[in-house]
Parts: C-alpha cells; sequence; structure tokens
C-alpha cells in the first residue's frame, strides 16, 4: 500500500496571498476610460430596456415616457460616439456583452419613442427634437454648466424647432419664455455664467415651458 501524503500545510489558499489580490480590468488611464465608457453605454441601452418595459405594461404615464426615452436615445448616441473606434454598431457591441435587450434596440434603430408616430414628415423629427433639447438644456442646468457659450446654442436650436412646428402658435408659452432668455443671453460675453438665482429661474422658465409643450401635444 502507498501512504497518504497529507497535502502541505504551505499549499492552503491562506498561505498564497497571490490569491486575494484584485484583478485589474484596465493597465492604465486610457484602458480605464475605455471600460468606463462601455460601462455607461451597457448602462443606457438596459435602462433603456427598462424603460421600453414599463410602457408595456402600463406603468409610466405617456408623457413621462416621452421624456424619459427622448433623454435615453440622446444619451445613447453621446455613450456610442466613445465606444464607436472599437464597435462597428451597437448590435455588435450588444452581442460582444451579451445584452439581451431587443425592445431598446428597436428604439434606438427608429430613434424615437414609441409615442411619436412617423408620418414620414418633419412633424415627427420636430417633436423629437423639442423633447430632447428641452431635457439637454434642463440637464446641462442641473450639472452646474451655466456659462453662455454652452447654454445659447442649444436653446437657440430649441426655439428654431419650436418655430418649426406648425402645431404651435406664434404665442406659445414656451417660444415667450426661451425667447426672453436668448434676450439675456444676447447681452453676456461668452464665458460669462448665470448666477444661481439665474439658474434656478431658467430651470423653473424651462419647466413650465416643457409641461405646456406636452399639452400641447396631448390636445392634439
Amino acid at each position: 500500500m502507498f501512504a497518504q501524503v497529507p497535502p502541505s500545510s504551505n499549499s492552503g489558499p491562506s498561505n498564497r496571498p497571490e490569491l486575494y489580490e484584485e484583478v485589474k480590468l484596465y493597465k492604465n488611464a486610457r484602458e480605464r476610460e475605455n471600460y468606463d465608457n462601455m460601462a455607461d453605454l451597457y448602462a443606457v441601452i438596459n435602462t433603456l430596456q427598462s424603460l421600453e418595459k414599463a410602457y408595456v405594461k402600463d406603468a409610466i404615464h405617456p408623457k413621462e415616457y416621452t421624456g424619459a426615452c427622448s433623454k435615453l436615445l440622446v444619451q445613447f448616441k453621446a455613450a456610442f460616439r466613445q465606444v464607436a473606434k472599437d464597435f462597428p454598431d451597437v448590435e455588435a457591441f450588444m452581442k460582444k456583452y451579451r445584452l439581451d435587450c431587443p425592445l431598446a434596440l428597436e428604439r434606438i434603430r427608429e430613434d424615437r419613442p414609441i409615442t411619436i408616430k412617423d408620418d414620414k414628415g418633419n412633424t415627427s423629427k420636430c417633436i423629437a427634437d423639442i423633447v430632447s433639447l428641452y431635457i439637454t438644456v434642463m440637464d446641462k442646468l442641473r450639472l452646474e454648466i451655466r456659462a453662455m457659450d454652452e447654454i445659447q446654442p442649444d436653446l437657440r436650436e430649441l426655439m428654431d424647432a419650436m418655430c418649426r412646428l406648425s402645431i404651435l402658435s406664434q404665442d406659445f408659452e414656451g417660444k415667450q419664455k426661451v425667447q426672453t432668455w436668448l434676450d439675456k443671453f444676447s447681452s453676456m460675453s461668452a464665458s460669462e455664467e448665470l448666477d444661481d438665482t439665474q439658474v434656478r429661474q431658467m430651470l423653473f422658465d424651462l419647466e413650465s415651458a416643457y409641461n405646456a409643450f406636452n399639452k400641447v401635444l396631448h390636445d392634439n
């Protein structure tokens, strides 16, 4: 018979500290940023999938869904641009990381919330642009981005989009509120920033205008 040799007391995990070392996915700051960018894109796609499921289950109001979906589509475009050099399209990214999000993929392909009908004209695009621009400007303000040259271009684009949309009257309150701020920006230098009081007032005005815009959509 062969004698059974007991395992060496030095062979256990407790005596091999390398087994407890953290495994890093990146070796430098550039690689870390790349992983962060992919994580952002992954999160946006998953969130969009969850939003679509909530809408299908009637767990979210259409107005809230439209705003949230438009915002996520804008965020998706920004996030995908950060990883576009590594992936030819979003399908390739989803396949590599086994993302089973068919509802999100459909929204991304159509590039509009399901509540905005595609009439093959300019109306649906105008509505989607207006929603995303309202959200973009308000998000910038909440992120303390308040310099004139960082806010005014989006605000001007928002005004132009509202003027193109025929269902909005000339005296629509949203146009008036946005024009008031455009006039204020016209007297500021490019690097000049809004103060806390102005940011708070602008957010209040934009939220009121956005709610009024959604009311117009609902009434039409």
